[in-house]
């Protein structure tokens, strides 16, 4: 079984009825988030939107939590997450929100209590950047965007 991590969970008002964000599946990576909108929202082709949760959430030191699209709401309708994964601090206290755009051909309607986007709680390691002159070689080198082809 893979350990649990602690997250202090805080429902805030406009919360209010909608469920914890939660697995939906045994070995689910993301706990499902769900639309805490007062009223229905409908995100046209091209159109982003930040979609409040009605929580705010105290990660333990040294995690993070990241927001992800939900695979199933994007392959359906074109809606996904901009900003992703967005990364939530250790240290922020606010409202989880989720910055939703519509890359589809229609317009797309969320409703409150819907499921629409995923988070999922990670350890986080620090770096400490070395300023150095030179950097060891590898075969790939400073090979950029698409260097390493597309068939292996």
């Amino acid at each position: 079984m893979t350990p649990e991590v602690h997250v202090a969970l805080k429902r805030l008002p406009q919360g209010e009825g909608l469920p914890l964000p939660g697995y939906m599946s045994e070995h689910a990576a993301g706990a499902d988030l769900y639309a805490a909108v007062r009223e229905q929202l409908t995100l046209l082709p091209g159109a982003r939107a930040l979609v409040p949760t009605g929580f705010s959430i105290a990660l333990p030191l040294g995690y993070e939590a990241q927001v992800r699209p939900r695979s199933g709401l994007a392959i359906r309708t074109g809606v996904t997450c901009l900003n992703t994964p967005g990364t939530i601090d250790a240290d922020y206290r606010g409202e989880v929100q989720v910055v939703l755009a519509n890359l589809g051909t229609e317009p797309v309607v969320i409703r409150r209590g819907d499921r629409i986007a995923q988070i999922v709680v990670a350890p986080v390691s620090r770096a400490r950047f070395d300023l150095v002159e030179q950097l060891p070689p590898t075969a790939r080198g400073d090979g950029g965007f698409g260097s390493t082809g597309l068939q292996a």
